[in-house]
């Protein structure tokens, strides 16, 4: 049986449970950061930031503006409001015919969120184990 990929993901955002993000990612996914230059591999790593951006992102102003959506890829847009700048991006998601997340990219901008970004992903991830 297959996954609801963006239901499932929709879910995990809204109730803010990165715990729920290891059922929905693949073994090989790959993690493109918008400010980290190679792609990151594997599922612990990936859940680690997705983990961490949990944190950073998914404030009360967080939400997703747009979609655009294939049927084993998507591309949301979202807008988000941290330490009074506005951040602007998409996360791009494709995921496998069981419906786990095989490739996961963000983008960001601008470059002053992604400054602000870079500082808070990296004092997160340096806090967790």
């Amino acid at each position: 049986m297959s996954i609801d990929t963006l239901a499932v993901w929709h879910e995990l955002v809204a109730t803010r449970n990165a715990k729920g993000l290891g059922a929905l990612l693949s073994d090989q996914v790959v993690f493109h950061s918008p400010v980290v230059h190679t792609p990151q591999v594997g599922k612990a790593v990936t859940a680690q930031y997705l983990g961490a951006a949990f944190h950073v992102f998914f404030n009360e102003s967080f939400k997703y503006v747009r979609e655009v959506v294939g049927p084993r890829d998507a591309v949301l847009e979202f807008q988000v409001e941290i330490d009074g700048i506005a951040v602007n991006g998409v996360d791009m998601l494709t995921w496998d015919d069981a419906g786990r997340i095989v490739d996961f990219k963000v983008l960001i901008r601008p470059l002053k969120a992604i400054n602000l970004i870079h500082q808070k992903m990296a004092a997160m991830l340096q806090a967790r184990p």
